[in-house]
């Protein structure tokens, strides 16, 4: 009878517990990039930002997760400085090419019309019929109206309409000559040939190359940015970003205030958005337990609210260790999985902003208190967050115990980031493809542009008034403190993400969500409390998402629809189903 030959397995090389390369800081995140990056693509999303930043000094920032706000806000501040500038050059220019050749009035209307479709329509993805009829009919109207203007202006700088030609003659000696187009000549292409010379078409063709100009260098310096400070290779360089170099007393104020409060362990939180910055709350579920005594053990230990979670930590620390036979170079995010504790304070009751309590010694006294009580509005959570896809998809977990009455309360808050929006990732691919363009089509790209310079160049500046005057006018400064109303990262996240990121955000889940409920499970067990009714409690919620394999002879499974079997030890493996953490 011959045997098998085993060859000997490969051993590891290096410790698997080594501990992994440090984690990229917030400040040089590809998330905050792009996000940095999207302040410059969309005004919107600019103008929210700074809303939320910078003139609502009065909010505390949100918790910012994987990024850095005020880094956001130096570039939405650097955006709108720029937009405004631009923005004054072409009304400026609108403005002294009405003035000097009178024909550029005549561009006006089709401008204002190209400049509203985009505005009524809106910027839903599906907006309604009404919208995108009304939107269909001004920009068609516009554009009608702008060619036939046009190719009049080029027809009149050659000379279309001169004095020799028999239309001007026959109405010339009836109703004279003006060098200048009246108020009942403006917006009529047919009074054109009446009111036009030579000069003045070439004049207004001069202009409107002097707009397309701007235009284009508006587009160029967006371009050069993000070859530049933006770029993945310079952006981790904060100190030489010119962003954070701004000028500007009140922008340098905030920017320490956002720093200090949005990665510290003490949140100042809004009653009505607890949770505001951790994303959309994924799959939430309380369970609470009766502590029975185990007959097993002779004596119950004191069980604390620390004493699980010094339990529940270190098993989710070892999810941190990879495989064996992985090696040093493994990329699993969980490797660097960050496990901190926080608390959370209402802002009611502070007078200023300074007065939230975020020194170390204030965050340890209340988290002293908050850890072992059960009050409603000062909590105590674990917080467990995985930083996945360049901290573009961020998994957070909130996980709070207490122990009252000989019960065990267990509240698990699962919150997930999901991806930085499609376009802000393409801004680079944007801007690659502009600076490659040929002369022709950068060209092209501006002369599109022009017909709806003056409309959207009075729009902004119309928006710069308005937010000059409430941050004049509003008191914001003097304002009680307000807890965050929005945060700036969810604002510029996709509705969803991809396969591949729903897949890797139930599997982080899954993971921290067993090691929790087993860490608590061996707590109960080793103080000598039963096990079989957490156990239970556990298979019959509804909407967790949580596989825990075999506990004291139970197979149990958790999730929407989920069923668990088990046969008699030496049978076969026990049969586990359950549903994911959408229900599916």
């Amino acid at each position: 009878m011959s045997t098998a030959y085993v060859p000997q397995q490969p051993q590891p090389t290096t410790p698997t517990a080594a501990p992994p390369a440090p984690p990229t800081p917030p400040h040089a995140s590809e998330a905050t990039r792009l996000l940095c990056a999207g302040t410059y693509l969309d005004s919107g999303y600019r103008d929210r930002v700074i809303e939320e930043l910078h003139l609502n000094e009065q909010r505390i920032a949100a918790p910012s997760l994987g990024f850095d706000a005020a880094r956001v806000l130096a570039h939405a501040l650097r955006a709108r400085r720029h937009e405004l500038l631009w923005a004054g050059a072409i009304a400026g220019l609108w403005l002294i090419g009405t003035a000097v050749g009178g024909m550029l009035l005549f561009f006006f209307w089709p401008s204002v019309l190209l400049a509203l479709a985009p505005w009524i329509r809106g910027r839903s993805e599906h907006p309604s019929r009404y919208r995108r009829v009304a939107a269909f009919v001004l920009r068609w109207w516009g554009r009608i109206f702008l060619t036939g203007l046009l190719a009049l202006t080029v027809v009149a700088a050659f000379g279309g309409f001169s004095d020799d030609s028999p239309s001007y003659n026959s109405y010339g000696s009836d109703y004279g000559y003006s060098d200048s187009p009246s108020v009942t000549d403006a917006f009529s292409p047919s009074d054109i040939a009446d009111a036009v010379e030579p000069w003045q078409a070439w004049l207004t063709l001069a202009f409107l190359a002097l707009i397309g100009w701007c235009v284009y260098a508006q587009r160029n310096q967006f371009s050069r940015a993000l070859a530049a400070e933006l770029s993945p290779q310079r952006f981790p360089d904060a100190a030489g970003d010119p962003a954070e170099q701004a000028d500007n007393q009140r922008f340098q104020r905030l920017k320490q205030r956002i720093r200090l409060e949005q990665h510290a362990p003490l949140v100042m939180y809004h009653e009505a958005r607890p949770f505001c910055g951790a994303g959309a709350a994924y799959d939430t579920w309380v369970l609470a337990v009766e502590l029975r005594a185990d007959e097993e053990h002779k004596e119950q230990l004191p069980l604390s609210n620390r004493t699980i979670l010094e339990r529940i930590r270190p098993m989710l620390e070892q999810l941190r260790v990879p495989s064996e036979y992985a090696g040093p170079g493994v990329r699993d995010r969980l490797r660097w999985l960050e496990i901190d504790e926080c608390v959370f304070l209402p802002v009611e009751g502070l007078l200023t902003r300074d007065q939230a309590p975020y020194t170390p010694q204030a965050f340890e006294e209340h988290r002293a208190r908050a850890v072992e009580e059960g009050a409603e509005k000062r909590r105590h959570f674990l917080r467990i967050r995985v930083g996945g896809w360049e901290e573009e998809l961020v998994v957070t977990v909130f996980v709070r115990i207490h122990t009252q009455g000989r019960m065990l309360m267990l509240e698990i808050a699962p919150h997930v980031l999901t991806p930085v929006r499609a376009d802000f990732k393409d801004a680079d691919r944007t801007a690659h493809r502009f600076r490659n363009n040929s002369a022709l089509g950068k060209a092209a790209g501006a002369l599109v542009l022009v017909p709806g310079s003056a409309g959207r160049s009075l729009g902004q500046l119309g928006r710069g008034a308005v937010y000059l005057w409430r941050l004049l006018t509003g008191g914001y400064a003097g304002a009680l403190p307000d807890g965050p109303a929005l945060s700036v990262r969810e604002l510029g996240s996709t509705p969803a993400g991809s396969l591949f990121q729903e897949m890797d955000v139930a599997r982080y889940l899954r993971s921290v969500q067993d090691r929790v409920a087993n860490g608590v499970r061996a707590a109960l067990a080793e103080s000598g409390y039963e096990t079989g009714e957490f156990v239970q409690k556990v298979v019959n919620i509804s909407n967790g998402d949580v596989n825990i394999g075999r506990v004291e002879g139970s197979t149990f499974a958790v999730g929407s629809h989920a069923s668990a079997s088990s046969t008699v030890s030496g049978g076969a493996a026990p049969q586990q189903k359950g549903s994911d953490s959408n229900g599916r």
